[in-house]
Formats: C-alpha cells, sequence, structure tokens
C-alpha cells in the first residue's frame, strides 16, 4: 500500500533556487520514487515544485487547494482519517519561523493530529531525508551512502526531551533502545528528565560517576533555550522530543524556542515528535547497520 504524507512549505522555502523545499527534493526524490511515496501538495507548493520541474511526471504528487482556500485545513482532516486515498501518514510542513501563517491554527493543528496519532511530522530538510531512509531500511532497500552524516551518531549530539505526561513513554524508549543510544558522543536532556534517565543507565551498569546524559535546566527554568541553543550552533543534531498534545503547556514560549530553533537550522537538525515514529527510526538505524 502507497503511504501518503501530506506536502507544504511556508513562502521562504521555494522562493529561491536553493531553498528548503527544492534542496529536500534534490535529496529525496529517488527515495520517494523508490518507496513510491504519495504526496498532497498544498496549492502554492505544488505550483513551486512544477515551476522548477522537479518530481517530473510523477503521479502520486497532487495538488490540493491554496492554503488560504483551505488546503492547509484538508491535511490536517486527512491526518485524522477521510477514508481511502484520503488518510495520511504523516506531513512534511517546512516551517519558517518568522512568517505568521507558521502559528495559524491549521499550522499548528496539522502538527498536534501528527503528534495525536503517532505520525511522523517532519519540519526540516535533514528530519525528511533521515525519515525518506528510514523508510527505505523498512522496504528493505540497500542503504544510501548520501544518508550516512545521519548515522554517524558517535559524533553526534542526541537530546531527550518530554514533558511530563510522556516521560513514561521516554524511559520505556530508552530502555529498550539504550544501546543504539548510548553510542551518540553526547546525549542532553532537560532537569527531571536527564536525571530519570541517569538514574536508568546507572541501573543498566553505566559507570555510576558518569552521567549518560547532561542535564540542563528544567523546561520551565530555561532548559529548552539551552538546548535550543546548542541546537543552533550545531552541537545538537537530532531532538527525540515526547510531546503531550492533551494539556496545557505552561511554559508554550520555551517550548516553541526549541521548536524555531530546530527548522531554524532546517539543513541540519532532526527532530521526531512521538514515541511511535522514534521507535520506527531505531529500529531502522539497526536495521542499516546490518547492510
Amino acid at each position: 500500500m502507497t503511504m501518503l504524507l501530506g506536502l507544504a512549505a511556508n513562502r521562504l522555502h521555494h522562493q529561491t533556487e536553493d531553498a528548503a523545499l527544492f534542496a529536500l527534493l534534490r535529496a529525496c526524490e529517488s527515495g520517494m520514487r523508490e518507496l513510491n511515496l504519495g504526496l498532497h501538495a498544498v496549492g502554492r507548493t505544488y505550483d513551486a515544485i512544477a515551476a522548477a520541474n522537479m518530481m517530473h511526471r510523477y503521479s502520486n504528487l497532487v495538488r490540493y487547494p491554496y492554503g488560504r482556500e483551505g488546503g492547509l485545513m484538508k491535511l490536517v482532516a486527512e491526518v485524522v482519517g477521510m477514508g481511502e486515498g484520503r488518510t495520511l501518514d504523516g506531513a512534511i510542513y517546512l516551517t519558517d519561523p518568522v512568517d505568521p501563517s507558521s502559528i495559524f491554527p491549521e499550522a499548528l493543528a496539522l502538527k498536534r493530529q501528527c503528534v495525536i496519532h503517532g505520525k511522523p511530522f517532519i519540519s526540516t530538510v535533514a528530519t525528511a531525508r533521515d525519515w525518506v531512509e528510514m523508510e527505505r531500511m523498512h522496504a528493505g532497500l540497500a542503504r544510501d551512502r548520501n544518508a550516512d552524516r545521519f548515522h554517524d551518531f558517535e559524533n553526534q549530539t542526541v537530546a531527550l526531551i518530554a514533558h511530563d505526561a510522556m516521560k513514561p513513554a521516554m524511559l520505556d524508549f530508552v530502555a529498550q533502545n539504550f544501546d543504539l543510544l548510548s553510542r551518540f558522543k553526547r546525549r542532553v536532556g532537560t532537569g527531571t528528565t536527564g536525571q530519570k534517565l541517569n538514574e536508568l543507565a546507572w541501573s543498566k551498569g553505566w559507570p555510576a560517576d558518569k552521567a549518560w546524559v547532561d542535564r540542563y535546566h528544567s523546561g520551565p527554568l530555561g532548559g529548552d533555550a539551552q538546548i535550543a541553543d546548542l541546537v543552533l550552533e550545531r552541537r545538537c543534531q537530532r531532538a527525540i522530543f515526547f510531546e503531550d498534545p492533551h494539556v496545557a503547556r505552561q511554559h508554550e514560549a520555551d517550548i516553541q524556542l526549541l521548536e524555531r530553533a530546530v527548522t531554524t537550522v532546517t539543513h541540519e537538525a532532526v527532530c521526531i515528535t512521538t514515541p511511535k515514529v522514534a521507535q520506527r527510526w531505531c529500529d531502522a538505524a539497526v536495521l542499516r547497520t546490518q547492510r
């Protein structure tokens, strides 16, 4: 069965030849074709792809209305599910951190429904490149050497962050994938989550005098901002951020800061926001070592 993704990009990301949308397609087009991936593209994004003569004669690229005509709203409904051919497996939405439309209700709802339904919300070029390679591994295809940089864990930093209600899920995820996550050069986290992960690591035999996670402040006290700075300085390449979409977030601005930092360095930072997608990525990373 063909996988379907929504596709949208803010104006910044398709204005010039080197814009993020085109960089994404140059890197991912062959993999998308291998996967026979269906793309439901909002009007202006589709028009930009066509004008650039990309995804040429790709019948699985379908045009949706402009955002102002409800195109993005339709993608939100399809993430929830509108029946065969109109139920999306996730969404690619390249956001411009300073474009007001990136915080329109339909934009926020698109991410929220992806998180609620355990589907990938892909907001950066790096995340898209990583996701396509992940799905290629699950499809049994040969590894793409051009994606090796995303799997150079020994030289990378990963952020492990979870809202209060998602802390048990993060602990379970790390316990199940401890060996893989221990390959990273460095792991960082915010206060409480970081402490719980260190205790888990010590229970697994990690040296008791050595932190498995370098802890920053708790989220409400600025930990998200501290990790956002690491992302902006290209010192954190991957964020695994288990969000709870069902509760009001008292430190909403701090959380948005981290999310905006990731999209600001769109070519460099990978972000995963649900346990289901994170586990699928780990499984793919293990498969990739076997090819």
